[in-house]
């Protein structure tokens, strides 16, 4: 019997690092910035639809909780002159203080763009909730997308599953298109994986997107790696 894993998952240390970068002194320390980080990310999934989002980090230090978002549409994000990300930065502030009252970090919100929203899957999985909920026709919708996305230069492979009530039929079924290849099976294999979901009147569409931008080799890999393997937050958290 063979076991799905999740292609971010499945290469944990290989070529992905973890979206959550802190170290814990106790265990009761652990479970709140478990609970802490869970709450960040379910706030912002709700809050940030519609805005292209598609990476959360988190990364604490002694002093700091720094969150970083990944959209493609960082305007809507950052707002005029910035009141949105200011406003955003204090109701997260605030879900933390709720949860955890003694923690006194500074909480600091980076926003970077994507540069080739194409790439993204989460982006690619939300444009074709977006569709669906306009109600476009399910297949072109499909189509049009995974054409679009094979169109960009780094993108070797592309697949889309829809599942659920399609075209409004009384029994849910699946379907799925696929171009190029998708190596689940290889650790150098650059596969990024989103599920979204599209909100009908008739019922929700589940939606899944692997895209592959080629392998990523020894040289690559270091240069990946290095960021995270150096970031402020794990220095500043292995001299405390």
């Amino acid at each position: 019997m063979t076991h799905t894993v999740h292609p971010y998952a499945h290469r944990l240390g290989v070529i992905r690092d973890w979206k959550s970068r802190w170290f814990a002194a106790d265990s009761k320390s652990y479970r709140e910035n478990i609970k802490v980080d869970e709450m960040i990310r379910r706030f912002l999934t709700k809050r940030l639809r519609g805005t292209y989002t598609s990476n959360i980090e988190i990364e604490r230090s002694a002093n700091e909780l720094r969150v970083i978002l990944s959209t493609a549409r960082p305007g809507l994000v950052i707002g005029r002159s910035g009141e949105n990300s200011v406003k955003l930065r204090t109701e997260l502030a605030a879900i933390v203080a709720k949860i955890v009252p003694s923690d006194h970090r500074t909480l600091k919100l980076d926003i970077n763009e994507i540069r080739q929203p194409e790439t993204d899957a989460a982006v690619v999985a939300y444009m074709i909730a977006e569709g669906l909920e306009k109600r476009m026709p399910f297949r072109r919708v499909m189509k049009q997308t995974i054409e679009k996305v094979i169109a960009a230069r780094e993108v070797e492979g592309v697949r889309i599953a829809v599942s659920g009530r399609l075209g409004g039929a009384e029994m849910s079924r699946k379907e799925e298109l696929k171009k190029g290849r998708i190596p689940l099976q290889t650790f150098r294999a650059d596969i990024d994986f989103a599920h979204e979901q599209a909100y009908l009147p008739y019922g929700v569409i589940g939606i899944k997107v692997w895209i592959f931008r080629g392998n990523v080799y020894q040289d690559k890999k270091t240069s990946v790696r290095l960021p995270a393997q150096g970031s402020a937050s794990e220095t500043a958290s292995s001299r405390g």
